[in-house]
């Protein structure tokens, strides 16, 4: 196949790869398409399953690639147990789904739902919260409308989980200090990512675009070491 229909295969379930992308991945060694006597890159079925391992991987479990790429590698190998393999992707429930259906969803990728735009009513309704509980969450900065007034996909992800908390007795108010963090890596991010952002050379930009990726699931990775350490310190483990 050739790299455009590699990305018309892709584009079903991930609606943000583009061929910058499908490069990048080529140029960090993650996939390694044939080439014609021509030059041009030819894709076998085994590529495109290898690319919807790495982006399954980096929307769905915020591994950085040099994780995945290890992962690959054991796998290419025959050391890796086809347990370690990401899920297969798994979006927001449909507005008009049951509510049955509606879990506590992995979170999408970094840059993904930017087009989604949710009215208060579709927020609430997914999110499984009154409008008492979004005033809550938006009064301690966890859930921000934007300019129009209209929520995005994270924000029914976390008032969902929020909601969970919840029943562990941690209240929003008891929050804040997420937010604060979250704000503060954002600050970080921006002043590595900005500079590039602002070439015009699209390489450049898409560049940029997966510099913030692997930024974003490096900082969700330590996050989470540092908490797990630090209740580990607290149960005397």
């Amino acid at each position: 196949m050739s790299i455009g229909a590699v990305l018309a295969q892709l584009r079903g379930d991930f609606p943000d790869v583009t061929i910058s992308k499908i490069r990048f991945l080529e140029a960090e060694g993650l996939v390694q398409p044939g080439r014609t006597p021509s030059g041009y890159r030819q894709f076998a079925a085994a590529d495109v399953e290898r690319l919807r391992f790495v982006l399954a991987a980096q929307r769905d479990h915020y591994l950085p690639l040099k994780v995945i790429k290890e992962q690959l590698d054991a796998a290419d190998s025959g050391a890796g147990p086809a347990a370690a393999l990401p899920r297969p992707p798994r979006r927001l429930v449909p507005i008009d789904a049951p509510a049955e259906n509606v879990g506590l969803p992995v979170a999408d990728d970094f840059t993904a739902g930017k087009e989604l735009r949710l009215t208060q009513e579709e927020l609430l309704e997914q999110a499984g919260i009154d409008a008492a509980a979004l005033a809550e969450l938006q009064q301690y900065g966890l859930v921000r409308p934007g300019p129009a007034g209209f929520f995005d996909p994270d924000a029914v992800l976390v008032a969902r989980t929020v909601r969970a908390m919840t029943e562990f007795g941690i209240e929003p108010r008891h929050l804040r200090a997420f937010r604060a963090a979250a704000d503060r890596e954002v600050g970080l991010l921006e002043q590595i990512v900005t500079p590039v952002y602002r070439h015009r050379d699209p390489e450049a930009q898409a560049r940029a675009g997966e510099v913030v990726r692997e930024l974003a699931a490096l900082s969700v990775t330590l996050h989470t070491l540092l908490v797990k350490a630090g209740i580990r310190g607290v149960a005397g483990c």
